[in-house]
């Protein structure tokens, strides 16, 4: 398999649907799928025990539940020791489908340079994006002050489907865990552009994004009842990424001149 996706998984026994990855999965078999069960209270691990009698996948059972970035950490760590060219994670619940990850996988192999591919949900004709409108203004709000702490301009951060190619350099940006519990995301990126800079790699904060990740707008994307992601918990967000802006600052690393 050339690409492994990480599912985090907490208290989604109710949630998981095996026909759906199943299907999926015969369909796609060069595409693999690796639970993360978080430490989940409810019937979890015994759904994730018949995926396996179902179909070709694998699973990472945490002993307690640290959240979804630790999950999704400790889930790259283990698909990274596989070698697959592709590793990238996936919402449980599939609001993205997985329908999806072919176009992620055509892009990073149509588009050499690029790092990482980001689902986008951007209502456009066309486009099936059903979202509650709370959340997409909210949403709003926040993608402006992830633009403002990571300096580049971009449009959503928090969408549940990434995908990276897998480089000398990726292992690196999971080896630490992360400041946060749900903004790992903008984190990831903040280390990618911090890993360029230490490697004087990084000029221009804009220009490195611009090259090195794309922002792919979803052909469907739907709110799934049971979302963990409460209004409040926006609100707390900013908090979190004042702790990130002051983690990593924006100055930028200039190589130095060779004479």
């Amino acid at each position: 398999m050339n690409t492994t996706i990480v599912i985090p998984c907490y208290n989604e026994g109710e949630r998981l649907n095996v026909d759906t990855f199943e299907t999926f999965s015969r369909a796609h078999p060069h595409i693999g799928f690796l639970f993360v069960d978080d430490g989940s209270l409810d019937r979890t691990k015994d759904v994730l025990k018949s995926f396996k009698e179902k179909f070709r996948c694998d699973v990472l059972s945490l002993s307690k539940n640290s959240g979804k970035a630790e999950a999704v950490r400790q889930g790259f760590l283990k698909a990274l020791l596989s070698n697959p060219q592709f590793v990238g994670f996936w919402d449980a619940d599939l609001a993205t489908p997985l329908t999806e990850i072919p176009r992620f996988i055509e892009l990073l192999t149509e588009k050499p340079k690029l790092s990482l591919v980001m689902g986008a949900r951007v209502k456009l004709l066309g486009r099936t994006i059903e979202r509650n409108a709370a959340r997409h203004y909210l949403g709003r709000i926040f993608a402006t002050a992830a633009s403002l702490t990571l300096g580049i301009a971009v449009y959503d951060t928090q969408c549940g489907a990434k995908l990276f190619r897998v480089t000398n350099n990726l292992n690196g940006l999971f080896t630490k865990p992360f400041l946060t519990r749900w903004l790992f995301d903008i984190e990831i990126m903040a280390r990618m552009m911090q890993s360029a800079s230490m490697s004087n790699q990084l000029v221009h904060r804009q220009k490195f994004a611009d090259e090195s990740i794309y922002e792919l707008p979803l052909l469907e994307w739907r709110d799934i009842k049971g979302s963990k992601v409460k209004p409040a918990d926006f609100f707390i967000a900013f908090f979190e990424l004042l702790r990130l802006y002051r983690r990593y600052p924006r100055r930028v690393r200039h190589s130095p001149e060779r004479g």
